[in-house]
């Protein structure tokens, strides 16, 4: 009888707890079969948490520029890349893009399940097929009878919402938010040679990013355009190899020249490194960041030139090289007065260059110093710039993702 009495009591719960959620309920409960989100912690990425910091530089201001002047910000949490993105990752990229177009070539097609014609990646590809043939050089733009890629051939086209068109401008249509490009996506090998005259550099153009010996390198010869085309690869990548029951993430992309700063400090306000400092070097005299300490001693540090991503020690936030080795891509736009003018909370000074825009106008922030630098760049708070179209062998990129939630620890 005791049986029978448990078996009522749980047949009555399952029907209570089978009824919560639906319309019939009549009690407000929310949507019950949204998708379940339990947080992800992208590969190679390390966790920032939300915090605040003082901007701007740590130490005197060399030159007198007043371009860094402090000032007291607030950050959300993010996800970035604990070394820069290198070669080998890079080349992830490049090839899907080389295979993309090779599919596109062989009518490699099927339909997805919203009628849209998508390429079918199971087909298994020959690159020694005739068909292909014109993503190599022919004729008399062979050379020595090699087959070799086109790198020209390699071009890759993304898309993307002006957000900040979408909130200001009540009359713009969803076509004219939508924002298109077409970028070569095979780094400038050339720059080696163009950054520097009379300097023998030659042996980097013909190996830095196709020689295994440099796959932990950083990828340099990417010009901002380019460092944006991979985010939104990466973001697409994630998206399609994701659960089928997980929602899209936030996007992959370039940090804000805040953001950057941030995490260079690694929790050390007004700090002049990202160790700490306020020294270049150890207790052992020991150089801690790949840079061009006295007058053209190079090697001094341990790298002529780059380094593997990872070299030296991380700062206490687990990011590598966030000084030295190659400057790294933001995605601000350089003005020398942007610090008055941005928000103190999340700051964000950007502009989306045309091509027949002002030269002043295609400033892109650059941060961490590099190799060729000498240690006044490689401080947190020192800003530099280039031009978005250009293209650096001192220059690489890593990249972020917003952190969707309060903090980390609520899961």
């Amino acid at each position: 009888m005791k049986s029978l009495s448990n078996l009522i009591v749980v047949f009555f719960i399952l029907i209570f707890l089978a009824s919560c959620g639906k319309k019939e309920s009549g009690q407000l409960t929310g949507v019950q079969d949204r998708p379940k989100w339990g947080g992800f912690n992208p590969f190679g990425m390390v966790y920032v948490q939300s915090g605040t910091l003082t901007i701007g530089q740590s130490d005197q201001d060399v030159f007198s520029t007043y371009t860094q002047r402090q000032k007291n910000i607030s950050i959300s949490g993010f996800f970035m890349d604990d070394t820069e993105i290198t070669n080998n990752e890079y080349r992830q990229f490049v090839y899907y893009v080389r295979d993309s177009i090779a599919h596109e070539l062989m009518g490699d097609k099927m339909t997805d399940d919203f009628d849209n014609e998508v390429i079918d990646w199971d087909v298994e590809l020959d690159y020694n097929d005739e068909t292909l043939g014109e993503m190599y050089y022919q004729g008399d733009m062979a050379f020595d009878g090699q087959r070799e890629l086109n790198k020209e051939t390699l071009k890759y086209k993304y898309q993307w919402i002006d957000w900040q068109k979408a909130a200001n401008d009540r009359k713009a249509t969803r076509k004219s938010l939508i924002q298109k490009a077409e970028v070569t996506v095979w780094p400038d090998e050339l720059c080696w040679i163009r950054d520097f005259t009379y300097s023998y550099n030659e042996p980097q153009p013909r190996n830095y990013f196709t020689h295994p010996a440099f796959d932990d390198y950083p990828v340099v010869g990417v010009s901002w355009k380019q460092a944006n085309a991979f985010c939104s690869w990466r973001t697409k990548l994630w998206n399609q190899y994701k659960g089928g029951d997980e929602p899209n993430t936030e996007e992959f992309r370039l940090p804000s020249e805040a953001e950057w700063e941030y995490a260079a400090r690694g929790g050390h306000d007004i700090s002049p490194y990202p160790w700490g400092g306020p020294y270049i070097r150890n207790a052992k005299g020991c150089l801690l960041a790949n840079f061009k300490p006295g007058r053209g001693n190079y090697p001094e540090d341990g790298g002529l030139h780059t380094v593997k991503a990872d070299a030296y020690f991380p700062n206490d936030y687990g990011l590598y090289c966030m000084a030295g080795n190659v400057a790294e891509w933001t995605r601000d736009a350089y003005n020398e007065n942007a610090y008055r003018n941005q928000h103190d909370l999340n700051p964000d000074y950007r502009y989306d260059a045309k091509d027949d825009d002002p030269e002043s106008f295609k400033r892109k922030v650059i941060r961490g110093g590099s190799w060729k630098d000498i240690s006044y760049y490689c401080q947190t708070g020192t800003r530099s710039w280039e031009f978005q179209d250009t293209t650096k062998s001192y220059i690489g990129f890593r990249c972020v993702i917003t952190y969707l939630g309060r903090s980390i620890n609520d899961f």
